[in-house]
């Protein structure tokens, strides 16, 4: 059964039209999570989120993870029930799951990506050996292009959600939560090609379009790394500490390189700001014609 319905504008970036955008309405519905259609997907967008590393990762044994929470967390579709999802967003319990070999894995791994900032990995190994905290891995992702105004609706949800359980006596009294996410970095001269892209509306290539579309101002970033998710941006004003990290598997790059420079971010959040933070992502990132 759906959710909710929620219907915004969306940019049709394979246009015909060199210099008019076109813009169509797409209802995009709200579901809980099918272990039965949605796997595959789900693990499709898992394996996006953690990039070049995800095969170390067991996504596979993570997406199951996913799949067994059918109340907590929510997946987008435009097709129907039956159709795979387009975006989800879901929280497990760390410590509820330490003994499967997915939650293992990250663990090992984000600690391993903290020592960059010594002060976050000695906050991140605190609260993962303090059995008085709870700490709850956010896993959310999406198709490219798919719009910003989509993400608050889940987690508006997901704290209703979090709140029910609990009175259910359920495990999802978080103390912390750790986000996972990922940037792209550009070169100078990659930021003097987007900014010429954004004066020539139609001409960019469909690689600048999608960079353009994951950015809501036309300022530079001042260490060049953007976000994939907008939404980043707000959710790191909420964390107390927040990393970006590079790939274990990146490739050597270099002039010749194809594609993005891509890396890993990590947020600490402290959970009792998640309610704060949906609220936030709401007011920010409104549908066209609610602002």
């Amino acid at each position: 059964m759906s959710k909710r319905k929620n219907q915004v504008n969306h940019e049709d970036s394979d246009s015909d039209s060199e210099d008019t955008p076109t813009f169509i309405d797409v209802d995009f519905d709200f579901f809980g999570f099918n272990a039965t259609i949605d796997y595959h997907a789900i693990k499709r967008l898992l394996d996006q989120l953690f990039g070049v590393d995800a095969e170390g990762l067991s996504t596979h044994a993570l997406a199951d993870l996913v799949l067994s929470q059918p109340d907590i967390g929510t997946t987008i579709k435009t097709d129907g029930e039956e159709s795979s999802p387009y975006a989800f967003l879901s929280v497990l319990n760390i410590g509820v799951h330490n003994d499967n070999v997915s939650i293992k894995s990250l663990v090992e791994y984000i600690l391993a990506k903290s020592k960059g900032d010594n002060a976050f990995h000695e906050s991140l190994s605190t609260v993962l050996r303090d059995p008085q905290c709870q700490v709850g891995l956010v896993l959310c992702e999406r198709l490219i292009n798919m719009p910003v105004p989509v993400i608050p609706p889940m987690y508006r949800m997901l704290v209703d959600e979090l709140r029910d359980a609990v009175e259910e006596n359920e495990p999802f009294n978080f103390t912390h939560l750790i986000f996972v996410s990922r940037v792209y970095k550009l070169t100078p001269e990659e930021e003097d090609a987007m900014t010429i892209a954004r004066q020539q509306p139609g001409k960019a290539s469909k690689r600048q379009k999608s960079q353009n579309s994951n950015e809501e101002t036309n300022d530079r970033s001042p260490d060049g790394v953007y976000p994939f998710h907008p939404e980043d941006e707000e959710i790191r004003k909420f964390a107390s500490h927040h990393l970006i990290f590079p790939y274990s598997n990146a490739q050597p790059r270099n002039a010749e390189s194809f594609g993005l420079d891509t890396a890993g971010r990590l947020m600490l959040v402290p959970a009792a700001q998640l309610t704060e933070l949906a609220r936030v992502l709401g007011d920010v990132f409104q549908p066209p014609g609610n602002v």
